[in-house]
């Protein structure tokens, strides 16, 4: 009895080790990877930034920024492409940059070329996308000096606008892409041979950032243009393009369309107690009509019809033949390009011509990656000084723009919002948690991993070398409902059950087919249905019957788990957002986000893929 009492002490300490070793082990790793264990975890999930010097404008687009896969996916790419590149690439030629523009000083050319800002974002952002397992709170700081670094001067803190601030950001990542872009495309003029930017190591980064692995990028025919990208790039994500198109309303001719690139657009609320972002879209792209304008296409018919009454009371010959002249080459313009008047013609003074209505249309033609839109709430009156429109704005969370052919729908990943009044307040930024995966897996798997792809539906010609479970058809002889050889928890997508209709479907209850073998087989090997026999319709009324079986388990199983009190309710994710305030965090939900719309400032949709 005493060993046997040892024994069971010996056990049992042995078990109680065991126990304390998995809970060490394990119960660090659960506790940080459940999210849905504890609220306190997910409050702690996301940087937060300090407020030093009334940063809230700078905090709250850096979050709103941090929050969108498209930019941070750009950055990547761009600091491994110019790292890749090498310095020699970025370096700027004082005497040959002097010569082509004169705008550019050598210094600030080469800041754009070395992407000075497009370092210090990513850098910045990076940060703000760990996943800290405490409240972390880091600096503004480091981005502000390279901002200061990148302009050459020291920002004022006095012109708190975050618009302002987003507007200066953009551009000068804009500019610091297509001036990268301009010097890979002299370098590869001149036979400096340039890596893919989404080399092995960008494409590491992203697979780390994203979980994912993106796809390669297909190859774009390089064009004479010098604005084109290069055949590896696919361009600054906040860069779009607008065009205004304007038609004459007593000629109907169009000139060509004006094109300007924006990287945030400017929507005016309306001075309403409420409206919608579809109303303040309207307002920027509806059709406006302007008085007194000069038509080109006009201006030349008045040439033309001036000249021709000159040419009738003209009375010397050289007269006539100059007036014949200028009507001819008039007129060929016109057919030609209006607005492309003759130089060599002498037209009648520009205050003669007519003045005509003509309506005017503004449109997106390049939509960008990143939308960016900014409700402009100031008003301004003539003595007064300029105050806030309070007026609610009620916006969708999904968008979609374009016309009915090429529609594009953009979703809702960030907002800043904005508390007091036109000269003083404070700025919060809302970021989606869940963001959604940027590429697609080439490969769509079942919820139990790699090998759970579903089979086809049709028998395989080919067999498999792992023999699934079957049920013998003699089983089926005397099925009924009472005694079903079927069991309740399998389903259609069961290895049983596909395996019982492909024996079925082919008649017989013998083996798969041949043993899998590396040598090629021969016709004779592969598997062929069994020629038709007379007893087809007991074949078909046992398939039938079969059907009927799959169906009532499927059924019954669905039951079951419907049924099951203890079924834990999936949450949805894409509903939960983060709420910050500098370095105030918390939860937040879809209905409270689009809830804001009288303190919605600023707006970040990402275009749906």
């Amino acid at each position: 009895m005493p060993e046997k009492a040892t024994t069971i002490a010996t056990y049992a300490a042995g078990a109680s080790l065991a126990a304390i070793t998995l809970v060490y082990v394990f119960g660090p790793t659960f506790f940080l990877d459940d999210e849905a264990t504890s609220s306190s975890t997910k409050k702690k999930g996301v940087v937060g930034l300090s407020n030093a010097a009334n940063d809230c404008f700078i905090n709250s687009v850096l979050q709103a920024l941090a929050g969108l896969p498209d930019l941070r996916i750009y950055l990547i790419r761009e600091t491994h492409r110019r790292k890749l590149d090498g310095p020699e690439v970025y370096l700027v030629d004082p005497e040959k940059s002097s010569a082509e523009s004169a705008t550019n000083r050598p210094g600030k050319l080469e800041g754009l070329q070395k992407g000075l800002l497009t370092y210090g974002l990513k850098d910045i952002l990076d940060k703000l996308n760990e996943r800290p397992i405490y409240k972390k709170t880091i600096s503004p700081q480091s981005f502000i000096r390279a901002l200061e670094h990148a302009f050459g001067t020291r920002i004022s803190r006095q012109q708190q606008d975050a618009q302002e601030f987003l507007q200066i950001v953009t551009e000068r990542l804009c500019d610091e892409y297509h001036a990268g872009a301009k010097a890979r495309r002299h370098a590869s003029r001149h036979g400096i041979t340039l890596e893919n930017g989404d080399a092995a190591s960008g494409r590491r980064e992203i697979e780390e950032q994203f979980g994912v692995e993106p796809p390669q990028d297909e190859l774009k025919e390089q064009g004479e243009d010098e604005d084109a990208p290069l055949p590896d790039e696919e361009g600054f994500p906040f860069e779009g393009k607008i065009e205004s198109q304007i038609e004459c309303l007593t000629c109907h001719f169009k000139p060509k369309p004006s094109s300007s690139a924006f990287v945030t657009l400017t929507l005016s609320v309306p001075q309403v107690s409420s409206t919608t972002l579809n109303a303040c879209f309207d307002g920027m792209l509806k059709v406006e009509h302007i008085d007194d304008f000069k038509c080109e296409w006009c201006r030349l018919d008045h040439a033309v019809k001036t000249k021709e009454q000159e040419l009738e009371r003209a009375t010397e010959p050289e007269v006539k033949e100059r007036l014949e002249s200028d009507i001819s080459k008039i007129k060929q313009a016109l057919e030609d390009d209006p607005e492309n008047p003759p130089v060599d013609v002498e037209f009648p003074d520009p205050k003669l011509s007519p003045k005509r209505r003509i309506a005017r249309h503004m449109y997106i033609s390049a939509f960008p990656k990143v939308l960016a839109v900014h409700l402009s709430r100031s008003m301004f009156a003539v003595g007064t000084v300029s105050t806030k429109n309070l007026a609610k704005v009620s916006f969708p969370e999904s968008l979609p723009l374009g016309g009915l052919l090429h529609r594009n729908n953009y979703r809702l990943l960030g907002m800043v919002t904005h508390k007091g009044s036109h000269n003083s307040g404070h700025y919060e930024s809302f970021r989606r948690q869940v963001q959604p995966v940027p590429f697609s897996t080439p490969h769509s798997f079942g919820l139990e991993g790699a090998y759970s792809r579903q089979a086809s539906p049709l028998p395989s010609a080919a067999a498999s070398a792992m023999q699934s479970p079957r049920l013998s058809s003699t089983n089926f002889d005397g099925a009924s409902d009472l005694a079903s050889p079927i069991p309740s928890h399998l389903t259609l997508d069961s290895p049983s059950l596909q395996s019982l209709s492909s024996n079925s479907s082919q008649g017989t209850a013998g083996p798969r087919g041949p043993a899998p073998t590396s040598a090629p087989r021969t016709d004779g090997d592969s598997l062929r249905p069994s020629p038709p026999s007379g007893d087809s319709t007991s074949k078909l009324s046992r398939t039938q019957s079969l059907r009927s079986l799959k169906d009532k388990a499927s059924e019954k199983a669905q039951s079951m788990v419907d049924a099951n009190p203890l079924k834990r309710k999936s949450r949805r994710t894409v509903n939960r957002w983060w709420r910050i305030s500098d370095d105030k965090i918390k939860e937040s939900k879809t209905s409270e986000v689009l809830g804001m719309q009288k303190e919605v400032y600023l707006l970040f949709y990402e275009l749906d893929r």
